[in-house]
């Protein structure tokens, strides 16, 4: 027999011996991995659920739910391409499939991602304590943001996996990018006003408030591009958000939703003024719509030309019902004026003629 024939045959027998352990080792990564995730299956289960249960809150049940199955097949799979990696050359085949499975964890995991990114956001919208339509505008605004970000970052990881060049396409995404900036414009200066004015709180649903001293009104709606607002005259206005957040806003309803008015009452000269005050005063404890904490005030605030002029000073528990009180106090402290025999002053105008000069002489006493 040739000894070059027998050296091959050696070397042919090594190399097979060498694969048969290789595939025993990939073989026992597998198993232990398929244990690993086993067990990662009964500590979810078993321990993790129980701690969840004993809470008030079902967010952490449904998180465990949307974890449970992808921790349990990622480690499988990673057992899997543990093994594979033990073989320095891999054939084509298996290369493909390595790539594969590299694919399917990413993409459960993406896809895991983006439900519990909507269970979160959910969960956030149905126990915040603010309750307007921008808050929940924003919320979901952010939601889809964080979607987009995951969804877009998994198919670039995916792309990177496969080997793919990147390049052109960021660069088409940048160019695309300022294309939408610019045509985007105002519709961006309204979103991040909307979002200043959420910040900032600026006001809320049903709150009254002046715009730049020329539009009154009960907030109705604020959104994420603009805010409405009902005026007295129960005309709807649209505000763009970019326009209230350079705008000085008087808002009436804080930081209290109680509202002061300012009532002036005018007494002739020689009237009892502690009694005018008196008077006055029990007016105001008569009407059932005035706030009674803080106390309302009389003052005394100038000698007038045909008057001594006083101002009512009273709170009312909403602003929509200034307009509505002053006309009662008013109406109301003219009658007891009249029964208590207090009179009112106007203005007067007195003519003497001068029948020597044939001239006109006024006096405004």
């Amino acid at each position: 027999m040739n000894p070059k024939t027998i050296n091959l045959e050696f070397i042919l027998n090594k190399i097979s011996l060498l694969n048969d352990i290789i595939f025993f080792k990939q073989a026992a990564l597998v198993i232990i991995y398929a244990v690993l995730a086993k067990i990662s299956d009964i500590f979810i289960n078993k321990v993790l659920r129980k701690i969840a249960d004993r809470t008030r809150i079902t967010y952490d049940n449904q998180l465990i739910d949307l974890l449970h199955n992808p921790v349990y097949w990622s480690v499988f799979c990673i057992g899997i391409l543990h093994a594979l990696a033990l073989n320095a050359d891999l054939p084509a085949y298996l290369y493909v499939i390595t790539e594969i499975i590299k694919s399917v964890i990413l993409l459960l995991w993406v896809i895991t991602a983006v439900k519990v990114i909507n269970l979160s956001f959910d969960h956030a919208l149905v126990h915040s304590r603010r309750r307007e339509k921008v808050g929940r505008d924003i919320t979901l605004l952010t939601k889809k943001v964080v979607r987009i970000v995951i969804i877009v970052a998994g198919i670039n990881w995916l792309l990177v996996i496969w080997s793919v060049n990147l390049t052109p396409l960021f660069a088409s995404a940048g160019i695309a990018g300022i294309a939408v900036a610019m045509a985007a414009k105002d519709t961006l200066a309204n979103f991040f006003g909307g979002v200043s004015l959420f910040m900032d709180q600026t006001f809320k649903v049903g709150d009254y408030v002046i715009i730049e001293n020329d539009k009154r009104g009960e907030v109705m709606e604020v959104g994420i591009r603009s805010t409405r607002i009902k005026t007295r005259d129960d005309i709807m206005v649209t505000i763009p958000n970019s326009i209230l957040a350079t705008s000085t806003i008087i808002n009436e309803s804080a930081p209290v939703s109680r509202f002061r008015i300012r009532v002036p009452v005018g007494v002739a000269y020689g009237s009892d003024l502690d009694n005018v005050e008196k008077i006055i005063l029990s007016v105001v404890s008569a009407n059932p719509n005035v706030a009674k904490n803080p106390d309302p005030r009389v003052r005394l605030r100038a000698f007038g030309t045909s008057s001594v002029d006083f101002e009512l000073l009273v709170w009312v528990n909403d602003p929509r019902e200034k307009g509505l009180e002053t006309h009662n106090l008013l109406k109301d402290i003219y009658k007891k004026f009249a029964d208590e025999d207090i009179s009112i002053p106007f203005p007067q105008l007195d003519v003497h003629l001068d029948p020597d000069n044939q001239e006109i002489k006024s006096r405004n006493p």
